[in-house]
């Protein structure tokens, strides 16, 4: 099969080189033409009119050039790597590499396998790293730089012509990741618990499980410990945490994160480690695949929701290019902090000197668009790109995967797929898949509402517990518009219009959450409540409270 891509690129190529001949031809007959003029001399005008139209039709010709080269390049790549990506018996990551027969063979999108494998894991780097090696790609990313100096010079300009000198505190960063040291220790916590409890748990269920006389009471009474761990131990711990210690809004992200994150992790390992042992205990054999402890810790840092014992590894660690992820980070924190800092404070500390009326609203909404996308795509920038590959990079993890091209999605269903493939593939092989194997198949758009339903509470959760109060309005954009538009808006959608309405919908979408959570989040500051009760939690305090100046 390889062979007949080669020989396809070749006639392209040689089809090309004909093109190319005749279009030679044609120039050197046009130049001869040329020479002929009258008294034997060259017409000057008339050599700089031909150049300028040949250059005019090269020009024309280049874009449909460049495109046909660019998609049967990738056609053949994207073939080549399917049809020699196998995997072991284990369905973990690739291990060898070999032509598979047949021409009636699915085409495996991003190399997905068939459910029973589940991810396949390749040796590849991030989409971004891959584009910043285009010097007009790599432009856009010095536009961000530059829009960054200039927010830092009005910063202090503005702070120099109020305070009559520099003002360099940054309060606010401060402020959010305050109690640093009660994270730590909680982080440490929910840690060591997670390496500990759900592997002795396994090991436990795993090397009792083929030896007891009730194999399905050892099941059930394991997975209830686990439940327990899970709900109780990583679920109630850290949230206590946070209420108890009154945690300042960063400080409170990170440790809900970590706890996400390590709940998700600890589904994975149990969840693709519980068939190999049933397996095991079916064919009577001896010995019980249980991971090392040093293959679990491993999966705890790797940046991947799904567990395998061996992943594809980079050679070496670039410890230059894990210096400048970390720096990057480090400069999309002062991003984020020059835009609250220049754009939404000054915004929202006035906004409810007038009463809550549409108008305001209104306002509120599209002044919060600029700054909303930008903290949504340095969000996207700082831990998905910078984040993930820093610790890639120092764990020589092979595929760099974590996002793929959402900004040319068509569709909401393809940018759900691509914004965040990390906690897209969790969901759809242990939320999406899993249901249909409970409920069959038949049940497809009663397993994607559950898979929306779960990653709506979710998200609504992180928020309410980051923010100290519940005003679900990303739940309801996320559950009702974006579900809605999951299914009106998805794939045949191919035309570049429905980009521009992703685009938009998108910059509305984070306009609306900024401004509805930002408004919530200075009433509550500026009307606090004596004695408030657990309904004055979830009441939006934005809609009746006003300022006392």
């Amino acid at each position: 099969m390889v062979g007949e891509e080669k020989m396809c690129l070749r006639k392209r190529l040689s089809k090309s080189d004909e093109n190319l001949e005749e279009s030679e031809e044609e120039r050197n007959s046009s130049e001869e033409s040329l020479e002929t003029s009258s008294n034997g001399r060259i017409d000057i005008k008339q050599l700089i009119a031909k150049k300028i139209q040949l250059t005019a039709e090269a020009e024309e010709l280049k874009p449909f050039f460049m495109k046909e080269v660019g998609s049967h390049f990738d056609d053949f790549v994207t073939s080549l790597i399917e049809k020699s990506a196998s995997l072991d018996n284990g369905g973990c990551a690739v291990t060898t590499f070999s032509v598979l027969k047949g021409e009636n063979n699915h085409r495996a999108k991003d190399l997905r396998a068939p459910p029973e494998h589940g991810k396949i894991f390749v040796v590849r780097q991030s989409l971004l790293d891959e584009l910043f090696e285009v010097d007009h790609i790599r432009t856009i990313y010095h536009m961000f730089i530059a829009l960054l100096i200039l927010f830092i010079l009005s910063t202090v300009v503005v702070d120099y012509i109020d305070e009559g000198r520099l003002v360099l505190e940054f309060s606010l960063i401060s402020y959010a990741f305050g109690k640093l040291s009660i994270v730590m220790w909680t982080w440490w916590t929910m840690f060591l618990c997670t390496l500990s409890i759900p592997y002795f748990l396994f090991q436990r269920w795993a090397r009792g499980y083929s030896k007891s006389s009730h194999p399905v009471i050892h099941s059930l009474f394991h997975c209830l410990l686990f439940m327990v761990f899970q709900m109780g131990i990583l679920g109630l711990g850290p949230t206590y945490v946070v209420l108890a210690y009154t945690l300042p809004p960063a400080s409170r992200c990170i440790v809900i994160f970590e706890q996400i994150r390590l709940i998700m992790k600890a589904h994975s390992f149990v969840r693709e480690n519980v068939p190999r042992v049933l397996n095991s205990a079916k064919k009577k054999s001896r010995t019980v695949p249980v991971p090392t402890v040093n293959q679990y810790l491993y999966f705890l840092f790797a940046p991947t929701l799904i567990y395998r014992d061996n992943y594809p590894r980079t050679p070496t660690v670039r410890w230059s290019y894990v210096a400048m992820q970390f720096a990057q980070v480090l400069g999309c924190l002062f991003y984020v902090y020059y835009i609250f800092e220049r754009l939404c404070v000054p915004l929202f500390r006035n906004i409810k000197q007038e009463p809550f009326s549409a108008r305001v609203l209104v306002l509120c909404v599209f002044n919060s668009i600029l700054p909303g996308v930008l903290i949504l795509l340095l969000i996207f920038f700082a831990f998905l790109h910078c984040w993930l590959n820093a610790f890639a990079e120092m764990l020589r993890f092979g595929d760099r995967m974590f996002y793929k091209d959402w900004w040319n999605s068509t569709s909401y269903s393809n940018y759900y797929r691509t914004w965040n493939v990390v906690v897209h593939d969790w969901l759809y092989y242990y939320a999406y898949k899993d249901f249909l194997w409970v409920f069959t198949k038949k049940f497809r758009a009663a397993a994607m509402l559950a898979v929306f339903a779960v990653s709506a509470v979710v998200h609504e959760y992180a928020l309410a517990l980051c923010l100290n109060f519940f005003y679900p309005v990303l739940f309801v954009l996320f559950m009702f518009f974006g579900m809605a538009f999951n299914f009106v808006v998805n794939d045949s959608r191919k035309r570049p219009i429905w980009n521009v309405m992703m685009w938009t919908s998108l910059f509305a979408g984070n306009g609306v959450i900024l401004c509805f959570y930002s408004q919530e989040w200075y009433a509550r500051q500026h009307c606090p409540l004596k004695n408030p009760t657990f309904l004055d939690y979830i009441q939006p305090r934005s809609w009746t409270c006003r300022y006392m100046f």
